[in-house]
């Protein structure tokens, strides 16, 4: 689906573009770095906000990939954000210890006290921190839209069925080169 309007503000939200996470070494990875940060130089442009999230521990509960639980703490220098997201002072730098950005943060009243009722979401995992920011945003009474092109999984069988199946019940699904020319307007 094509992105049908963009709110008068909306915020850029990128998800764990940070160095251990970018260090497992995912294919689409530099594609998605380059095109979060032309959206973000975009955004800033306009005075927009632009959201940067890193994880600093993985949630605590078990699950079949993780049987023993309990979180664990990420090492100091896997949290940090990938210097070409070039942050500014400006930028809103939202730490999360879960997959979505908007549980047990202040991201929820960042966002209102700039008076965003639209996000931009690209990042990585498309089925991991992506959808779950995505979730907790349209639960939050949010307009989502999900730039697929800037965003990848591990596993390309989740991000593919994520995108045609679970994110158009979400939001809206768009391109990098369609938000630009939005912008653009």
């Amino acid at each position: 689906m094509p992105l049908t309007t963009v709110d008068p503000t909306p915020a850029l939200v990128v998800v764990d573009l940070q160095s251990g996470i970018v260090a497992m070494g995912l294919a689409e990875t530099p594609a998605v770095i380059e095109k979060s940060v032309a959206l973000a130089d975009a955004f800033r442009a306009k005075g927009l906000p632009v959201v940067l999230v890193n994880v600093s521990a993985a949630p605590g509960g078990r699950t079949d990939v993780n049987p023993a639980g309990g979180g664990r703490e990420l090492p100091a220098e896997g949290i940090v954000l990938v210097p070409e997201l070039g942050a500014t002072e400006a930028d809103v730098l939202v730490t999360k210890r879960a997959r979505g950005a908007f549980h047990g943060t202040d991201l929820a009243d960042q966002l209102a006290k700039r008076g965003v009722t639209q996000i931009f979401l690209t990042g990585v995992a498309t089925g991991s921190g992506v959808e779950e920011t995505g979730r907790e945003a349209f639960a939050h009474g949010l307009n989502v839209v999900y730039v697929t092109d800037a965003m990848a999984d591990s596993d390309p069988e989740i991000h593919e069925f994520v995108v045609r199946k679970v994110l158009p019940k979400l939001g809206e699904t768009t391109t990098t080169d369609e938000v630009l020319a939005a912008l653009a307007k």
